[in-house]
């Protein structure tokens, strides 16, 4: 009998999957992903690394609370925050992690959140480069779209990617969950590109493809005429059923 994945071989799978050409949601160097390892320590994508040829080499492993600390830093230089990346490593070898590992080591705290999946879809950056973005973000064409990426994502206006990002995402996220009482599954950003949630790698996969396809039925209803999206009672419904969360759960998404 084979033995389960590791953490590592799981974020390896995940991110061949988000980094396949095919499905244009990233190219060379861009976007990245972590997974949960304890309370102490996470993986994440390295500066540089290509997520659909990503291999162990292009992951480093680092501690929550060097991260997590810098999201309440006022002001820091380009270099202050490359010291503080290199010094979360818990390999002093190990490459540099991604820029981005300050946002995926907070939302890797919140509940249910083991995966953290990022990327740049094309078709969905183009919405989020355009004045739609909040009304992709909050309205649902789709049952589906309900099912996999949740009732509305989170949208966040443009910032500088590293910590000021990182921030950003922060009062985004802590606003949705004060008002809905549950973590998002999907975090817009605005003319960047998408970051997708999940308890298990299948579910970030999952959302990403689910959110992707949102966008391209997002596009054409409005290229066609004016859509029309899903009412709250509607949304509310789906979100709801319990045949939905069972599908939820064979999904790997719940």
């Amino acid at each position: 009998m084979s033995s389960a994945p590791t953490p590592l071989q799981r974020l390896l799978d995940l991110s061949h999957q988000l980094g396949r050409e095919d499905r244009r949601l990233a190219i060379l160097g861009e976007g990245n992903t972590s997974v949960r390892l304890s309370d102490q320590t996470f993986l994440v994508k390295a500066s540089g690394s290509n997520l659909g040829g990503l291999t162990a080499t292009g992951v480093t492993e680092c501690r929550f609370a060097d991260l997590l600390a810098l999201l309440d830093a006022r002001r820091l230089d380009d270099a202050a925050i490359d010291e503080k990346l290199l010094a979360a490593r818990v390999d002093p070898a190990a490459r540099k992690p991604s820029v981005e590992a300050m946002f995926h080591a907070w939302l890797l705290t919140l509940p249910g959140v083991n995966f953290v999946g990022h990327t740049h879809p094309v078709e969905v950056n183009k919405i989020l480069c355009t004045p739609l973005a909040r009304k992709f973000a909050q309205r649902r064409l789709c049952p589906d779209e309900i099912v996999c990426c949740g009732a509305e994502s989170v949208l966040v206006p443009y910032v500088d990617p590293g910590l000021q990002l990182a921030q950003a995402i922060r009062r985004a996220v802590l606003a949705f969950i004060k008002r809905t009482a549950r973590p998002p599954r999907v975090i817009l950003l605005e003319n960047h590109g998408l970051i997708a949630l999940g308890g298990t790698p299948e579910a970030v996969l999952a959302t990403s493809l689910m959110t992707v396809k949102a966008a391209e039925v997002f596009t054409g209803a409005h290229l066609l005429g004016r859509p029309r999206a899903l009412t709250r009672a509607q949304v509310a419904r789906i979100a709801g059923r319990p045949d939905e969360h069972y599908r939820q759960q064979a999904l790997g998404l719940r």
